[in-house]
């Protein structure tokens, strides 16, 4: 019986005792942003201890210890501490009037997690846990086109946010013209990939991407312009054409310039050349020689007949060839000084020398 009533008095007092206000908010964030974690409490006088309020960032490993954020104790604040230094604090100037909440600013993705208010004041005492996820919104997000932009092709539009966290849906949309998707594209579960077979100019476009996730969204255009096909065997033609006449071009302007240069080549080595056919020059005694050879041969055509008309006594003497020739080269005559009588009996021949200009010429 006496067990029974000190079990009464113990959930008597604790009933009286200090308690936690709950709360079914569920705490979502957003990069950049700021979020109040609720943590309200109710005390009885019989919680005559001192207040001591403590925060904790529960350690995601169970054989790590958790991380006190913030802490309230005996009317002083302790906020520089922990992970979260700076970007944390009280929401209420004076947590003993019964609100323990605290303010996370400049969220960041790697605040997510799961935090732990203990509020205690002896003999009371009491825990909370509130679990914190913070999104980023899509961002950077970009679209594109891949596939030849050309009457009866397949071609895909795609779009991708570079930020944003999961899960994150697309839809596309057509933004000007008619204003409707094509009949003949499909999307992918996502929606991030719209893919247009058989495309016609009636397709051509602005096309607007949306990606979106719980926290916002995000946008992207792209222009899609279907055109018909080149002719493409007109333009290879051309090309091979254009090949083939640069090629010869370039054949003719290298046989020019080689050509060139073998005339030049050949111009001087002439100008050097000493030709094997032109003969020598004559010297001087052999005109010599040749200029009385001839007056020999023109003394020697004289018959005796021609010499009747001529005076003996003007050619009793043979003249010198002195003049005519050179001491050293001379043949064997008949030495000048040798008289005429003396050559009459010497059984010389009388010859009448014509008289002669200074050229040579007979007068």
């Amino acid at each position: 019986m006496a067990l029974r009533l000190l079990l009464l008095c113990l959930c008597w007092a604790s009933s009286r005792a200090l308690d936690l206000v709950p709360s079914d908010t569920k705490f979502e964030g957003i990069q950049g942003g700021k979020i109040a974690l609720d943590c309200k409490f109710t005390t009885t006088p019989e919680d005559t201890g001192t207040l001591d309020i403590e925060w904790f960032l529960v350690a995601a490993d169970t054989q790590k210890a958790d991380q006190m954020i913030i802490n309230y104790n005996r009317e002083i604040f302790y906020q520089d501490i922990g992970p979260l230094k700076d970007r944390v604090h009280f929401v209420s100037s004076d947590p003993k009037e019964g609100d323990a909440s605290i303010e996370i600013i400049d969220l960041k993705e790697s605040d997510t997690g799961t935090y732990q208010c203990k509020v205690k004041k002896l003999p009371g005492f009491k825990i909370k846990k509130l679990p914190l996820t913070v999104y980023i919104r899509p961002a950077s997000t970009r679209c594109f086109i891949e596939g030849k932009q050309e009457i009866g092709k397949d071609l895909s539009m795609k779009c991708g946010s570079k930020e944003g966290s999961m899960p994150l849906t697309y839809s596309w949309q057509k933004i000007s013209g008619q204003e409707k998707l094509p009949a003949t594209a499909t999307s992918d579960p996502t929606g991030s990939v719209l893919s247009v077979k058989n495309a016609s100019q009636e397709h051509s476009g602005t096309y607007k991407c949306t990606a979106r996730n719980r926290v916002g969204t995000d946008e992207c255009l792209v222009i899609l312009r279907v055109v018909p096909t080149p002719n493409t065997a007109g333009i290879i033609a051309g090309a091979i054409i254009g090949t083939l006449l640069f090629i010869i071009l370039l054949g003719l302007l290298i046989f020019c310039c080689c050509r060139k240069q073998k005339e030049k080549k050949y111009e001087k080595e002439i100008q050097h050349e000493i030709r094997e056919d032109v003969a020598p020059p004559t010297s001087r005694n052999s005109t010599a020689r040749s200029y009385i050879g001839s007056n020999h041969s023109s003394l020697g055509s004289l018959s005796p007949s021609n010499m009747d008309g001529y005076s003996k006594s003007r050619y009793n003497h043979v003249p010198s060839e002195e003049h005519e020739r050179p001491p050293s080269t001379a043949p064997n005559f008949i030495s000048p000084k040798v008289a005429g009588p003396n050559l009459s009996r010497m059984g010389a021949i009388p010859v009448m020398i014509p008289a002669q200009n200074k050229d040579g010429s007979i007068v």
